[in-house]
C-alpha cells in the first residue's frame, strides 16, 4: 500500500458520500411528492429521535476504534487488533441492544407526555428500534476497516445501505398509504431497518473475505500482548466521547439556530411568519449547500485519522507533519473555490436549485463557512490522530457559546437579520478552525499559511471570471448562467493552479487516479 494511502481512502469515502446524498435528495423529492407535509412531518418528527439514540449509542465509536486499531497494525499486533474488534462488537451489541429497547419504551413517553405532540407518529417511532442495534454493530466493523485504512468496504456498505433503505422507504410508503398517513409515514421510517441490515450483511461479507489474511498475518506473529476487556472497554470509552462530542459541532450549532434564530428574528420585528420563512432560507436551502461542499473533508478526515495515528505511534514526527500539512493543502484546494464559487454563483444557484432568488443573499453570506469548516474537520482529525481526542470537543463548546452570544446579537438587529445568523456561523466556524489550529502548532504541526494564499489567489481570480459570465449572460436562464459560470470556473481554476505550480508534479503523482494517470 502506498504511503499516501489515506488519499485513496478519501476519495473512495467522498464518491460514496456524494452518492448517497444524491440518493437521499432522490428519496427527499420523492416522498415529499407521496406524503405532502403532512405526512413528510410526522416522519421528521420521528426520525431526528432515532438520530439522537445513534448518536449517543455510537458515534464516536468508530473514530475511536479506528484509532486503537490503526495503532495495533502500526505495532504488528494483529492479535491485538482482532481482540479491538472483538471486544467492541460485544459491547455495542449491548448498547445497540440497550438503546434500541430504551427507544422503544421512550416512544410512549414522549408522546403521551406532550413533547411529541401528534400521536400519529407513535408507530414510526417503534419501527425505527430495531434499526439502533443494526446501527451500532455497523460503527464496530466500520471503525475496523477505517483502523486497516480499507476504505472500500465501508463506502460500498454506505451506499448499498442507503439504496435499500430509499428503495424500501419509498415502496413501503406506497403500500401503507390508502391506510392513511400515520402508516405511511411508520412505512418510510421502517426503511431504515433493512437499509442498516444490508450494511451489516455486506460489512460481514467483507469481513470473511479479509478474515484469512487478518489470520494468517496473527499466526506470523511473534509477541501478543493480551489486554483485559475492561482495559479495552475503557480506552473506548475515553476515546469515543470526546470524538462523538467534537462531531456534534453541526448539529449543535443547528440546534442553536433552530431555537434562537426565530426569536431573535422576532426581536427584531419580523412576524412569525416572516421569520420562519427567512429561518428556511438559512436552514433549507443555504446550510445543505454547505453540507454538501463539506462531503470531501469529511471524508479527507476520516481517512487522515488511522494515517496518522499509525505514524504517530511508529514515532515518526516527520511522517505525521507530511501527513497532515498535505491533508491541509488538499482541503484548501476543495473549500477555497468552493466558497468563492458559491458566493459568486449564488443567485443562479438559488433560482434554479429553490426556484426563488431571496435566499441568494443568505447562500453568499454563508460561503465563508466553507472554508472554516473544512479546516476544522481536518484538523481535528489530525489532533484526534495524535492522540488528542479531547481538545476539539473543548473547542466545539467554546464555539457553540461564541455561537449563541452571535446569533442573538447579530440576527436581532433588522439591518442583518438572517444575514446575521449567517454570520454567526462564519465566525463559529472560524473560532473552532483557530482554536484547533492554536493546538496543532503547540504540536509543531505548522498551518501550510504560504500555499492557502496562493490558494486563495487562484480562486478569487476563478471567482471574477465566474462574475464576468454572470454579467455577460446577464439576460439569459439561470440555469444557464449557473452551468456556463461553473465551466468557466473550473477551467480558470485547474489552469491558474497549474500556472502557479501550487501542486507540484510529486503531488499530483500522490493523488489518486491523477498520479495514475501521470504514471502512463
Amino acid at each position: 500500500m502506498g504511503k499516501d494511502k489515506f488519499l485513496k481512502g478519501a476519495l473512495v469515502l467522498t464518491i460514496a458520500g456524494l452518492l448517497v446524498k444524491v440518493l437521499g435528495s432522490v428519496n427527499r423529492i420523492l416522498l415529499s411528492r407521496m406524503l405532502g407535509g403532512e405526512g413528510i412531518g410526522l416522519y421528521q418528527m420521528a426520525y431526528p429521535v432515532y438520530l439522537l439514540m445513534l448518536s449517543i449509542c455510537s458515534a464516536g465509536v468508530p473514530v475511536a476504534v479506528s484509532i486503537i486499531v490503526a495503532e495495533k497494525v502500526a505495532k504488528e499486533d494483529y492479535a491485538g487488533a482482532h481482540r479491538i474488534f472483538k471486544v467492541t462488537m460485544r459491547l455495542m451489541g449491548a448498547f445497540g441492544l440497550l438503546f434500541a429497547l430504551t427507544l422503544y419504551g421512550l416512544a410512549g413517553v414522549l408522546v403521551q407526555s406532550g413533547i411529541i405532540r401528534d400521536p400519529r407518529v407513535y408507530p414510526a417511532l417503534l419501527v425505527l428500534t430495531p434499526a439502533v442495534f443494526f446501527s451500532s454493530i455497523l460503527a464496530s466493523f466500520r471503525g475496523y476497516f477505517q483502523g486497516y485504512q480499507m476504505m472500500v468496504p465501508p463506502a460500498v456498505s454506505q451506499i448499498l445501505e442507503q439504496f435499500v433503505r430509499v428503495m424500501t422507504m419509498i415502496l413501503l410508503a406506497w403500500w401503507m398509504l390508502p391506510y392513511g398517513l400515520t402508516w405511511a409515514a411508520a412505512g418510510a421510517a421502517f426503511g431504515t431497518v433493512p437499509g442498516g441490515l444490508t450494511g451489516l450483511v455486506v460489512l460481514t461479507f467483507f469481513y470473511r473475505r479479509a478474515a484469512r489474511q487478518w489470520q494468517a498475518q496473527i499466526n506470523t506473529q511473534v509477541r501478543q500482548t493480551v489486554e483485559s476487556t475492561r482495559q479495552i472497554a475503557r480506552r473506548l470509552i475515553l476515546l469515543a466521547i470526546p470524538s462523538s462530542c467534537a462531531n456534534l459541532l453541526i448539529p449543535v450549532t443547528s440546534a442553536i439556530d433552530m431555537v434562537l434564530v426565530p426569536n431573535a428574528l422576532g426581536a427584531a420585528g419580523f412576524a412569525v411568519a416572516a421569520a420562519t420563512t427567512r429561518f428556511g432560507y438559512l436552514s433549507g436551502m443555504a446550510q445543505p449547500l454547505m453540507m454538501l461542499a463539506s462531503i470531501p473533508t469529511t471524508s479527507l478526515t476520516l481517512s487522515l485519522v488511522p494515517a496518522v495515528s499509525e505514524a504517530f505511534t511508529l514515532n515518526r514526527p516527520d511522517e505525521v507533519r507530511r501527513q497532515i500539512a498535505f491533508a491541509l493543502k488538499i482541503c484548501l484546494l476543495i473549500v477555497l473555490p468552493a466558497a468563492v464559487g458559491m458566493a459568486v454563483l449564488a443567485a443562479p444557484i438559488s433560482g434554479s436549485l429553490y426556484g426563488t432568488l431571496k435566499a441568494a443573499p443568505v447562500i453568499a453570506h454563508l460561503a465563508p463557512s466553507i472554508v472554516f469548516l473544512g479546516i476544522y474537520q481536518v484538523t481535528t482529525g489530525a489532533l484526534q490522530g495524535i492522540g488528542k481526542t479531547a481538545v476539539p470537543m473543548w473547542n466545539m463548546f467554546a464555539g457553540s457559546l461564541v455561537k449563541a452570544i452571535a446569533v442573538w446579537y447579530l440576527t436581532s438587529q433588522a439591518w442583518l437579520n438572517i444575514l446575521g445568523a449567517a454570520w454567526a456561523s462564519n465566525i463559529n466556524f472560524f473560532v473552532v478552525a483557530c482554536l484547533n489550529l492554536f493546538f496543532l502548532r503547540r504540536n509543531s504541526i505548522a498551518f501550510p499559511w504560504r500555499e492557502g494564499v496562493r490558494i486563495l489567489a487562484a480562486s478569487l481570480l476563478m471567482g471574477a471570471g465566474a462574475a464576468g459570465v454572470l454579467h455577460l449572460l446577464a439576460g439569459s436562464g439561470l440555469v444557464l448562467r449557473l452551468c456556463a459560470g461553473m465551466v468557466v470556473s473550473i477551467i480558470i481554476y485547474v489552469v491558474t493552479i497549474a500556472l502557479m505550480r501550487i501542486v507540484t508534479a510529486e503531488e499530483c503523482r500522490r493523488i489518486p487516479l491523477i498520479g495514475r494517470l501521470l504514471h502512463k
